[in-house]
């Protein structure tokens, strides 16, 4: 058997480079030689030992591009297609699924969270989750396919119009790319807010606005931009209850909370205020197949500036680095694993 490098997951901050087996596809299954995988949040929760799912010994990675090696079955792919692969794996056979809805699927899996994913030489995924690069992304880039497809699918589910303010709290890669997927939809004024000013600006040399929270009274400064005019979408992507709070301040009555952090802790909300200004609130999961595939046609066109969030391009050897740099929002953004 043919072995290969994997970055795999043993304990909390104990990943390691492994030689393992390299896999064989199974029926509906494509070997895929991997070019380019990020590390997410998720994987950070893995590599911190707090993911309630993830098994070691586990091969992170579900943002991840490559070419195929070799195809078990029938598909309109061919070998040496360049691909970038959708992680979700749903049953097929929930209330959710049922009615078409297969994102939020109640046995919802992920590539590189419950089974082994990107952070290695090659990878064996179903066909069907296959999808083709176009030549005009490189596959580099591509890997940043699956965060964008999370952005498309946020501003998807808001009620966001032509002309609207919107607030962002968290500038991390989602929330830069929430930020640029809604001046693309046809936001006017986007704010950000985040403590972080290497994050804040990467924000400015996209167009949005940044506010240093660490600095600054976040709900005060942004009322004094807009001379007091309350935000009409509000989006929540730093899971903390200060910017939990800071959302119900900001937004205008009738206006809509879009919380897209997944808490680690039951988080308080002033419901009564929400209630009396008939604020709606909107959660979001990941995305659809559909906003994966605008995703790809998002950057396929240039519409954005996605490689404007990869901070760091390492090789699969330096994979402890990666991780370490990812505890360190003055320094990183979106870090690309290459094996």
């Amino acid at each position: 058997m043919t072995n290969m490098k994997a970055g795999q997951f043993f304990s909390g901050k104990d990943v390691r480079i492994k030689q393992v087996q390299k896999p064989i596809p199974k029926q509906n299954e494509a070997l895929i030689k991997v070019a380019s995988a990020g590390i997410c949040g998720t994987d950070m929760m893995i590599y911190l030992g707090k993911h309630p799912r993830a098994k070691a010994p586990l091969t992170m990675g579900h943002e991840f591009s490559g070419i195929i090696e070799s195809i078990n079955g029938t598909s309109e792919f061919s070998v040496g297609d360049r691909v970038v692969i959708e992680p979700t794996i749903s049953c097929g056979k929930c209330p959710a699924c049922e009615i078409g809805q297969t994102h939020v699927c109640q046995e919802l899996k992920l590539i590189g969270i419950d089974m082994d994913g990107g952070f290695a030489e090659y990878v064996t995924v179903p066909i069907n989750r296959l999808h083709k690069v176009p030549n005009e992304i490189s596959l580099s880039t591509a890997a940043l396919a699956e965060p964008l497809a999370v952005a498309v699918h946020t501003v998807r589910r808001s009620s966001l119009k032509i002309g609207e303010n919107v607030a962002i709290l968290g500038a991390g890669p989602i929330g830069l790319l929430i930020g640029m997927v809604a001046k693309l939809s046809g936001a006017k004024h986007v704010f950000i807010s985040d403590i972080s000013s290497y994050r804040l600006e990467k924000a400015k040399e996209l167009g949005l606005h940044p506010i240093n929270a660490a600095e600054k009274n976040v709900v005060d400064e942004i009322l004094s931009y807009t001379n007091g005019k309350l935000i009409d979408t509000v989006f929540e992507v730093a899971g903390n209850q200060t910017t939990l709070e800071q959302t119900v301040k900001l937004i205008k009555t009738q206006g809509e909370i879009v919380v897209v952090s997944v808490y680690k802790n039951k988080p308080m909300i002033d419901l009564a205020s929400m209630h009396f200004n008939e604020i709606s609130l909107t959660t979001t999961r990941c995305y659809s197949r559909e906003d994966f595939k605008t995703a790809i046609d998002i950057m396929a066109d240039g519409k954005i500036d996605i490689t404007s969030v990869i901070s760091h391009q390492l090789k699969i050897e330096e994979i402890e680095k990666g991780f370490s740099l990812m505890g360190e929002p003055d320094k990183s953004l979106k870090i690309l694993i290459e094996p």
